[in-house]
């Protein structure tokens, strides 16, 4: 075992094995020995691929991050001869045949993965509690959530198993859970990370793969190995100037800040939510950075019908994509009652009805990124609340009659009806990070406070679109200004 593991970030235990101070065997068997000492009560790490990773470490490594242990969470890409289940019964058994582009370009970074984490099925909500896995438990309090959809993830890196873990996020998947979880997480831009061959619809471009770390610069030198454009990728953004990594530690300059505390797609903000946002405004300013109120123009009700519709229509085609996945259709009893109620909300949607709500989006990206002729950086809360507690945000038991009751009568008119419910009800928890993924802008989730109950309250920071550069500088310079690496959970 390596006692000092704690130490160090993903780039510092490389870089002990680089220099021969340490074996990524040393490495590897000390994060399974804190995966099997406390994962039985986090349910973080759902798939074990113990073997298969010594085997690995005691092979020849190569690459930036050679013999570091890793974790991908078990939604979007395929490792070859391992399930991806996407927390669903209906692919318990689905093995890979492959490996996608983002799993092959880990393994060429010499990341040793040791096995696959939660996320709700099909990586659908803000908490992660799937029926086939049960609840992820927050390393801070066992009894709240570690947020969704790569919520195993977060809670992994959290806990002191791997410094950093794989993440997705289609509507804040990445940046909730680091939130939650008290951990620095960043959603690239649109088409800056490869989706493929496996996951090349992707939401209609909402999904973007990427990484949850504890130090900035483990995020930025992962964006630099992941992010090189590959053959036939619906999306492709603008090339960096010079490698993300380089950005770290440079001058951000002085930044002209919008700050906005409005719930961007819900109705109210938490008061910690609120405090954590003006604490990082003043620490802002106190870096000499230019910080005004201001909210970005669109039109919410809009937007959010537009994400809505955009997550059921995908979720209904992942669904035939899994039928075929396995050779068999797909019937209600291998899914959660929520989840095949959204894929009949989209089956229902009509393509005229789904093209103009993406024209309305794209209307919107254009008057958000006109916003920021004005503003280098918009801040915001990443979360509406703190971390709810684990079942706060299941359906009640009058809800589940009414699943249940359009299940077997699957009305549009009715099904119209619970869409608009499900964006009046399900908002508040986590209301200010959709928006960017329908805009493609890059946004990352930083840890600066920390509430009275001892819960990570995470602030938000949205770049301009192909901009992860400006991101990341600012990142460094917090970083820096209140060091987050050393605070962690009890567990």
């Amino acid at each position: 075992m390596f006692a000092e593991y704690d130490r160090y970030d993903a780039l510092g235990l490389a870089e002990l094995v680089r220099n021969g101070e340490i074996q990524p065997r040393q490495l590897v068997e000390t994060a399974i020995s804190r995966i099997e000492m406390t994962n039985p009560r986090v349910n973080a790490v759902v798939h074990k691929m113990y073997d298969r990773a010594l085997t690995t470490a005691d092979g020849p490594l190569d690459g930036p991050f050679a013999g570091v242990p890793f974790l991908l969470k078990d939604l979007g890409p395929m490792f070859e001869g391992e399930p991806t289940t996407s927390s669903s019964r209906f692919l318990q058994f689905h093995i890979a045949s492959d490996d996608s582009t983002l799993v092959s370009r880990y393994k060429d970074a010499g990341l040793i993965v040791l096995g696959k984490t939660n996320t709700p099925e099909f990586g659908l909500v803000a908490t992660t509690e799937p029926d086939f896995r049960g609840p992820a438990r927050n390393p801070w309090n066992l009894d709240h959530s570690t947020g969704g959809s790569s919520g195993g993830s977060a809670a992994s890196v959290a806990a002191g198993y791997v410094p950093m873990a794989h993440g997705n996020d289609g509507g804040g998947s990445i940046r909730i859970p680091a939130s939650a979880c008290g951990l620095f997480g960043l959603k690239p831009s649109r088409g800056r990370n490869p989706v493929g061959p496996n996951f090349d619809g992707a939401w209609l471009g909402l999904v973007q793969d990427h990484v949850i770390s504890r130090s900035v610069r483990d995020s930025a030198a992962m964006l630099d190995l992941e992010s090189p454009p590959s053959r036939g990728e619906p999306y492709i953004a603008p090339a960096p100037k010079r490698p993300f990594a380089d950005e770290v530690g440079a001058d951000p300059g002085s930044l002209r800040v919008a700050v906005c505390t409005d719930s961007l797609f819900g109705t109210r903000t938490h008061p910690d939510c609120v405090e954590a946002v003006d604490d990082a405004a003043r620490l802002l300013e106190s870096l000499g950075h230019r910080v005004e109120r201001a909210c970005p123009p669109f039109d919410k009700k809009e937007m959010v019908e537009a994400y809505l519709r955009i997550v059921a229509t995908g979720l209904a085609s992942d669904i035939d994509a899994a039928g075929r996945l396995v050779g068999r259709e797909p019937t209600h009893e291998y899914f959660e009652p929520t989840t095949w109620l959204l894929q009949l909300i989209g089956r229902k949607t009509s393509g005229d009805h789904l093209i103009s709500l993406l024209v309305a989006t794209q209307e919107t990206a254009r008057e958000i990124d006109a916003f920021f002729d004005t503003y280098d950086i918009l801040l915001t809360p990443t979360l509406g609340r703190p971390p709810v507690r684990i079942g706060e945000l299941k359906p009640t038991k009058v809800q589940m009659i009414a699943i249940e009751t359009l299940r077997r009568f699957p009305m549009k008119k009715a099904l119209d009806i619970v869409l608009e419910q499900m964006a009046a009800d399900n908002m508040d928890p986590a209301p200010n990070t959709e928006l960017f993924n329908l805009t493609g802008q890059p946004a990352m989730s930083v840890p600066l406070y920390w509430n009275t109950e001892g819960l990570p309250v995470g602030t938000q920071f949205v770049g301009r679109y192909g901009d992860e550069a400006t991101l990341f500088r600012l990142a460094g310079q917090l970083e820096q200004a209140r060091p987050w690496f050393d605070r962690r959970p009890s567990i």
